[in-house]
């Protein structure tokens, strides 16, 4: 037991039932609470709870021939805290004695403590650097103003934030990688690279004013230095100058409203002076029955609308005269043979670019009121319905209209003043009986289910 406590710093003889017999403690600086108290306990009793299904497999082990594992073993302590020892057995003997040797395994956990706190400490600060590498990204990519990330040694875009894409005109994907200076025009080049030779000697420089090789707009560029890793970097910022500025903004407002009119569910045609369409938007390509707009750029627009060579030339004739029109109302004639009544306000740009007319095109057959119908045709019911029907029907056909509208009139106003009475009607309207009856049958006048009465 001498030789045995010298190798290792616990040693212990057990018996067939797990009861210890002899200890044997090495060292003076190592102490197990409680130690000389343990012959004749069983092992398991002096272990910590956690530790008596080692103890089990160690004395269970001890007697195979199989290849035996040294177990950490924990023992309680009055200092707070367990001791920890890590054991193996080995059966001596023929009557089942078992013994067990245990090294001192305190230093090594103080260094496994250290190194779970090491670690913890670093994942802390991963997670921080995390967290602040994430607010970096989220304010960058958020960020209004133009931000580009340059290399000082190599002058190349390492980053760029969708502001400086949105500046610049073209992806980010395409600005990394590429030379700073590249950005610029031809005259604007030296100045930029001289701005940032000025940052990297001094550490500041005044800002310069440059074009972009894509666009026609100037910037203010300003540059700062930083270092990161080792490496030098510029924190480049482009502003627009206050007169592009308003340009650009202008221009801004110009494609939004193009865009809206090409979404708008009325028609919309932009022709020359003398009506030849120039463009359209796809709700009137849609109402011609067309299938691109490319089918009718430089067709006249009369060839689409009710009265062929009438209703250009009155159009044409009050937008010299008076630099607009309203509620024109017509009718627009598809590329199938789809007829639409339509209304048509208009107006006209002389001092353009390019001299222009626009012309707002509003199906209005949905709104038309109902008319009373007469057999297989259909009744004006107002003076007011018949001027709308200039420019969509023959003359003829329109004084024919007038006419019944008169007649029809003139019966419903006497019967009205004779309280429905047919024979006084008759008399007063200068008509026989039964010319007046034909008559109200025509139009659908009055009652005559009944006898006819003295009425």
């Amino acid at each position: 037991m001498r030789l045995v406590a010298a190798a290792v710093d616990v040693a212990l003889i057990v018996d067939g039932k797990g009861v210890i017999r002899d200890v044997s403690i090495g060292g003076a600086d190592f102490k197990l609470d409680g130690s000389r108290d343990w012959v004749g306990r069983s092992w398991e009793e002096t272990v910590s709870i956690e530790s008596r299904a080692k103890v089990a497999s160690l004395l269970r082990e001890a007697g195979t021939s199989t290849s035996r594992k040294w177990r950490h073993i924990n023992y309680p302590s009055s200092k707070g805290g367990d001791v920890p020892v890590m054991y193996s057995a080995i059966q001596i003997g023929t009557d089942g004695r078992i013994m067990a040797f245990g090294r001192d395994m305190r230093a090594l956990s103080v260094l496994q403590e250290r190194l779970v706190a090491a670690q913890q400490s670093m994942e802390r600060d991963y997670l921080r650097l995390r967290h602040m590498e994430t607010r970096y990204r989220v304010l960058f990519e958020l960020s209004s103003e133009s931000v580009l990330i340059v290399e000082a040694t190599t002058q190349k875009v390492a980053e760029a934030n969708p502001a400086a894409s949105t500046v610049i005109g073209e992806p980010v994907k395409r600005i990394v990688g590429r030379a700073f200076a590249d950005c610029f025009d031809s005259a604007s080049q030296p100045a930029v690279l001289a701005m940032l030779g000025g940052v990297r000697s001094g550490g500041q420089a005044d800002e310069v004013k440059a074009r972009l090789a894509t666009e026609r707009w100037e910037l203010t560029v300003s540059a700062s230095l930083f270092r990161q890793e080792n490496n030098s970097f510029f924190l480049v910022r482009l502003a627009p100058t206050q007169a592009d500025s308003i340009e650009r903004r202008n221009t801004s407002n110009e494609a939004m409203l193009l865009k809206a009119v090409e979404s708008v569910p009325d028609g919309f045609v932009v022709t020359n002076l003398l009506g030849q369409v120039l463009t359209a938007n796809s709700a009137f390509i849609e109402m011609t029955q067309l299938a691109t707009g490319a089918q009718l750029e430089g067709e006249s627009i009369d060839r689409w609308l009710g009265g062929a060579g009438v209703d250009l030339n009155v159009l044409l004739a009050n937008l010299r005269q008076h630099g607009s029109v309203r509620l024109f109302s017509t009718t627009l004639r598809g590329h199938y043979g789809l007829v639409t009544p339509v209304e048509i306000s208009a107006t006209s740009v002389p001092h353009a670019e390019l001299p222009c007319l626009g012309f707002s095109v509003r199906d209005i057959g949905r709104r038309l009121a109902p008319q009373a119908k007469r057999g297989a045709r259909e009744l004006p019911r107002s003076a007011a319905q018949l001027t709308e029907l200039v420019g969509r029907v023959p003359l003829r056909d329109i004084v024919g209209e007038t006419t019944d509208l008169i007649e029809q009139l003139c019966i419903e106003a006497a019967l009205e003043l004779t309280s429905d009475n047919r024979a006084s009607a008759s008399e007063m309207l200068g008509l026989s009986r039964q010319s007046l009856y034909v008559k109200l049958r025509r139009y659908g006048l009055g009652d005559l289910g009944g006898s006819d009465g003295d009425k």
